[in-house]
């Protein structure tokens, strides 16, 4: 029998979401939003039977399995928590939480209940990252010591409100971006941190020349409330002595958009990367997926070819949720790694703002 899924919130990401629970096999069965028109023009998009304006009452009223949760970061925990009570599997957007208290929180619920806990660090699903996975889970890459993860926009600020308001995001780009940080966690096996150096810079925020092509331009005009960094730049070394240079940016003096994690190992290197076009994913951007290896005395760069997926792994990554709670895959993520994630975050903050090394 199929599991039964019910979606919390229904923003730009419910649809990859769903798609991929059902490519799985779940079964969508209702839609819960504070905004009770949302949900039920959700439910009707997205062809899911009931909708919702309360998640107790979906919780109470509907016999689900596991519920998705696509709201502002403010409401992962009590969120998660809340399903995690009703003993639900939990699929929560990124990022896991505003800290790594709140990060442990969650992961503690979720061992006490004996239920699934996952984060949707989609790009650890994207064809490039499992492909390069494979290569450094046999061993053709030796001990990564050392990465360098990217996410960086130039003129890339997002206009829906609460992403640059701290109370509801947690903070700017280094939060809202911080897939290929993760994506690099994830090459190099999650290595125990051990201290943070960092910088942020906040030059460009609530200027409109410097807004992206999300959300609505009016929240300019109406003074948007900006107080997040507007990119942040950190070095990080790990208790193995591996180490790993972050950099992301929603604004910044950048030629293009990047997103890549570049890596140095004691037999290969290598880097997966997206370039994007001129307006997100079109016909100018490129792909790239590559090893580095020294062969016959000649450095040699070796292409890996996968197929292109557009949607960068978030389907893939709603497939492994299912298949993960039915026992058929392992999970792509687990949540003391995310408590790991969130303990660098929230340590490149805190030596931004002291100008000094935070240790973990």
């Amino acid at each position: 029998m199929s599991i039964r899924i019910g979606i919390i919130g229904v923003g730009n990401m419910a649809g990859y979401h769903i798609t991929g629970f059902r490519k799985a096999g779940a079964e969508v069965v209702a839609v819960a939003d504070v905004n009770t028109d949302a949900a039920s023009s959700g439910a009707a998009k997205h062809h899911v039977p009931k909708s919702y304006g309360s998640v107790a009452r979906m919780l109470s009223k509907e016999k689900l399995d596991a519920v998705s949760i696509i709201t502002p970061n403010k409401f992962h925990k009590p969120l998660v928590l809340q399903a995690l009570a009703a003993r639900k599997h939990v699929f929560c957007e990124k990022p896991p939480a505003l800290n790594a208290a709140e990060a442990l929180a969650m992961t503690k619920a979720a061992a006490k209940v004996k239920r699934t806990l996952m984060f949707n660090f989609n790009n650890r699903a994207r064809p490039e990252s499992m492909a390069m996975k494979e290569y450094i889970r046999k061993g053709s890459v030796g001990t990564i010591n050392s990465a360098q993860a990217i996410w960086i926009r130039r003129t890339g600020l997002p206009g829906f409100g609460w992403f640059t308001n701290k109370a509801l995001s947690g903070g700017g780009p280094l939060i809202d971006l911080l897939h290929m940080l993760d994506l690099a966690l994830h090459f190099m096996d999650y290595p125990q941190p051990e201290w943070v150096l960092s910088q942020t810079f906040d030059d460009f925020m609530g200027n409109p020349d410097f807004r992206g092509p999300w959300g609505k331009p009016e929240l300019d005009k109406q003074g948007a409330l900006a107080n997040v960094e507007s990119a942040a730049h950190g070095f990080v070394r790990f208790k193995t002595g591996q180490v790993l240079f972050l950099r992301t940016s929603w604004a910044e003096m950048n030629r293009r958009e990047e997103v890549s994690v570049t890596f140095q190992g004691t037999k290969a290197g290598g880097m997966v990367r997206r370039l994007f076009g001129r307006d997100g994913y079109d016909e100018t951007s490129t792909d790239t997926c590559e090893l580095y290896v020294q062969e016959n005395g000649r450095s040699v760069n070796r292409d890996i070819v996968v197929p292109v997926d557009t949607a960068m792994g978030r389907i893939r990554a709603a497939v492994n949720f299912v298949r993960t709670v039915e026992g058929r895959e392992k999970p792509f993520n687990t949540p003391d790694q995310a408590v790991k994630l969130m303990q660098i975050v929230d340590a490149t903050y805190r030596s931004a703002k002291t100008g000094k090394p935070v240790r973990i």
